[in-house]
């Protein structure tokens, strides 16, 4: 099975860039699946279903989640529905709406997609959350007994000593550890001793001459003059997409090979 997880789709220029990119990206790699960080989706923050239904007709296959996934009731809707293969993070305090994880149905294969929370820096700090590592022990222990062909979790958040050690905490018990969240692509892409495929942060969709998608200029106020200021997405000049695809040994499920896919659209 190869599958393709593909970074934080921001905003609009995400989107536009994904449905540029990856049809003929499935085509050329024979991709069977496809998943994407989808938490900045809809303006930056959170997913909205009519974004959810583009994404999906472009070929995305199941969503992963973080830190803005809830900042949409909207969202809520398709978390809560068994059907709609979207995610929040399984560390969310009990009562948060949707299920911990969601299981793709991808050709014959079945896939077990989980997201989690690590330690978010800024104004989403103080939110709780349960510990990542028992969360998804509870989770792998609960559905030992599924006749599953991949397993792969996401993990969103901004410290590169977590998305490490978590990598090497499941290598072995599942197929992909993907980071995400820093919207930068990391260059140490592996499959680790166990046979677990990782990367530190997989990057981003969405403009290439920007920070992390937001406009400079709204930035540099903030930092340099202490200005209040929004985030303004960038909607112009050259754009990125960020990827990796991993392949699996049909007889072990775990991974032969991570392969990271960046892409510049001018």
């Amino acid at each position: 099975m190869k599958i393709l997880y593909i970074g934080d789709v921001m905003g609009e220029v995400g989107i536009e860039t994904v449905e540029k990119v990856l049809p003929d990206l499935k085509k050329e790699k024979a991709v069977d699946v496809v998943i994407a960080q989808a938490e900045n989706v809809s303006e930056g923050k959170g997913l909205t279903v009519e974004d959810y239904e583009r994404l999906k007709r472009a070929g995305v296959d199941g969503f992963t989640g973080g830190n803005h996934t809830m900042r949409r009731e909207e969202t809520e809707q398709l978390l809560e529905d068994e059907n709609a293969p979207v995610t929040r993070p399984a560390n969310y305090p009990e009562g948060t709406a949707g299920k911990r994880y969601k299981i793709l149905q991808a050709g014959e294969g079945r896939v077990l997609l989980i997201s989690l929370l690590g330690s978010i820096v800024g104004k989403d700090s103080e939110k709780p959350t349960a510990n990542p590592l028992t969360a998804v022990d509870e989770i792998l222990n609960m559905l030992s007994n599924e006749k599953l062909d991949a397993i792969v979790v996401n993990f969103h958040g901004d410290f590169s000593s977590e998305k490490v050690v978590i990598g090497h905490y499941l290598d072995g018990r599942v197929t992909a550890v993907i980071g995400d969240h820093w919207h930068i692509p990391t260059a140490d892409a592996r499959v680790l001793p166990g046979g677990t495929a990782h990367i530190t942060d997989v990057g981003m969709c969405g403009s290439l001459n920007s920070s992390l998608g937001v406009k400079y200029d709204s930035i540099i106020a903030r930092w340099r003059d202490g200005i209040i200021t929004r985030n303004e997405l960038e909607t112009s000049g050259p754009r990125q997409f960020n990827a990796v695809l991993v392949e699996t040994d049909s007889e072990t499920k775990r991974a032969k090979s991570i392969e990271q896919i960046q892409k510049v659209l001018n």
